[in-house]
């Protein structure tokens, strides 16, 4: 078990490693920031002196053995549109906004995959199994954008019973419907997968005999079957969560949400390096993170599972 979790951890730093050098290079080709920074009247010299203080002028392979030391520390310089501020300190004011979405997004995503899977799935070819997968395949074609500008034209501006945008100082009502828009594709994917995993699973052999022995359908699915179905579960779950974390910036546009997606996007429009460098190395080592999870998941859901 420690060699595995040893062997993972090294292999996760070799993973934000190669991510956060792909990023240091793709940056590099987007522009200078320093003149976004100082504006088009700014004097050359003044222009010069910044990039000189920033370390700018330096020639690239410099830049980025300097880079990777900095990064080791979790140090991103500061900020070029908020001067005087640590890139790593602002993403991390950001990010309990993003991680509060996210997992809010993905509990109900989750709790109600299951609840509508185990009906559809136990109802097999009945309507309401129809109702169930119609419904999934509307939630996994319907984009978020659309959806979200729908459930704000609809519940915000109509009928004035939700916030449409802001984070309201942590009010339940601003996140209804952000998490609902983030929430739908997920739900969609993981009904339908726990539908399947349960179908596959209710006719094996040890299912059958469970039945035989005279236990009650609950404690067939609930205490059989669907720990077994859950394992492809978990790892669609992983993925999702790490996706969430880092891909939710549609959502935080639409609903001016105050997360990391949010302020990515405004750095990456003032070529704010820092900031996107410091965001893209915190996605990038919780989703690493999250997969670590995952893999050590499998060995509870099924014994037979070895890390090798």
């Amino acid at each position: 078990m420690g060699q595995y979790i040893a062997r993972r951890l090294l292999q996760a730093v070799l993973v934000v490693f190669g991510v956060v050098t792909a990023v240091f290079f793709l940056l590099q080709l987007t522009g200078d920031p320093v003149r976004l920074m100082v504006g088009d009247g700014a004097a050359e010299a003044d222009i010069q002196n910044i990039r000189h203080q920033l370390g700018l002028d330096r020639p690239l392979p410099e830049r980025y053995v300097a880079f990777l030391s900095d990064a080791a520390r979790a140090d991103f310089g500061q900020s070029v549109r908020q001067r005087g501020r640590p890139a790593m300190e602002i993403v991390l004011d950001r990010y309990p906004a993003t991680l509060r979405l996210a997992f809010l997004a993905l509990s109900l995503s989750v709790v109600m995959a299951i609840v509508f899977g185990l009906i559809s799935a136990v109802k097999r070819y009945s309507v309401l199994d129809n109702v169930v997968m119609v419904m999934a395949l509307f939630g996994q074609s319907i984009p978020n954008f659309w959806l979200g500008i729908m459930l704000i034209l609809v519940f915000a501006v109509q009928f004035g019973w939700l916030p449409s945008q802001g984070y309201g100082e942590g009010s339940l009502k601003h996140l209804v419907l952000p998490t609902l828009t983030l929430a739908a594709p997920g739900l969609a994917r993981l009904t339908r997968l726990v539908r399947s995993g349960m179908l596959d699973v209710l006719g094996q052999d040890y299912v059958r005999t469970a039945r035989a022995k005279g236990l009650r359908d609950t404690g067939v699915i609930f205490g059989h079957a669907l720990k077994n179905a859950a394992i492809p579960l978990v790892t669609i779950i992983g993925l999702d969560l790490g996706a969430l974390l880092g891909g939710a910036v549609i959502t935080e546009q639409i609903f001016a949400w105050p997360g990391v997606g949010l302020e990515v996007v405004l750095a990456i429009n003032n070529r704010d390096f820092p900031v996107v460098q410091a965001a893209v190395f915190v996605v990038a080592t919780s989703f690493v993170l999250i997969n670590l999870v995952v893999d050590l998941l499998y060995m509870w859901l099924d014994p037979r599972v070895r890390l090798t």
